[in-house]
């Protein structure tokens, strides 16, 4: 019953995929209170509350900088290797953590999805807006590496919301897939960790695309994170030029996996109810 003394009917729509931009439209305020739940929970009970955002990959950074930089001697592309590093850790930390969260957002809220209906998708939504939150911090402290090593920012500085809007929907299907098949099959909370772990490996975040040759160059091509890294480099740092091909190739199977996924949940979203 509504507020009005009209009865609402939920039931499912027709047809093989059942996807209404209107519903997220309407629930959209439900969007926002999942998100800010998500944000209290996941710094709840903390000492440094939201400067883990920074603390991850900074840390991260330095550790590799000093390993891989100063040891190891791996290029990067002529940039001061911090900052390099740094700013594809960025948006690595956002993209992983995002799939974390999203893998296991219909199962966290088990009691929630038997009880009241509202669009499911909503909850990995809401996990990969919270990262949002996150990258925003953590990005400030790209601008104080490019201020400290005396670069100075190019036009392209705004196209950076490309590539974050990019991960966006790439950590958003992978979130659909994951967290759809987690309700049938819970060892996904088991196969997501290594999952994340070897694609760090084949992402150029603590190495440049350059330096892959033969098998592996196509390899790295074939994973979107490395057109959308390059990017992302490119347009804040400015020292080396966009690479539209391997961009266009990320943009394309970014699209497949975010559409595929959204279909695979909203095909077996019904069902969600029963099975968790």
């Amino acid at each position: 019953m509504t507020s009005n003394g009209k009865l609402l009917i939920i039931k499912p729509r027709r047809g093989i995929i059942d996807i209404s931009l209107m519903d997220l439209w309407h629930y959209r305020e439900m969007l926002y209170f999942l998100t800010w739940k998500e944000i209290k929970i996941r710094y709840r009970q903390t000492i440094l509350g939201m400067a883990w955002a920074v603390i991850q990959p900074l840390f991260t950074a330095i550790i590799f900088t000093v390993i891989f930089g100063n040891l190891a001697n791996i290029p990067s592309d002529n940039m001061p290797y911090l900052l390099f590093a740094y700013t594809g850790l960025v948006l690595w930390t956002y993209f992983s953590n995002t799939l974390t969260y999203s893998s296991m957002s219909l199962v966290s809220n088990a009691h929630v999805l038997s009880k009241v209906y509202f669009p499911r998708i909503l909850l990995p939504l809401s996990t990969c807006l919270v990262g949002l939150l996150d990258y925003a911090i953590a990005a400030i402290f790209i601008f104080i590496f490019i201020i400290y090593f005396n670069i100075s920012p190019t036009i392209w500085l705004a196209f950076s919301i490309v590539p974050l809007f990019l991960t966006f929907l790439l950590s958003a299907g992978i979130g659909f897939w994951l967290s759809a098949i987690c309700v049938k099959y819970r060892d996904i909370r088991f196969a997501t960790p290594f999952f994340i772990q070897l694609l760090f490996f084949v992402s150029p975040i603590f190495y440049p695309v350059s330096m892959a040759n033969g098998k592996f160059g196509v390899l790295l091509k074939l994973n979107p994170l490395t057109g959308i890294l390059n990017a992302q480099r490119a347009s804040m740092i400015g020292q080396s030029s966009i690479d539209w091909t391997s961009l266009g190739i990320a943009t394309l199977l970014t699209l497949i996996i975010f559409f595929s996924g959204l279909f695979y949940f909203k095909y077996y979203d019904r069902e969600f109810a029963d099975v968790i």
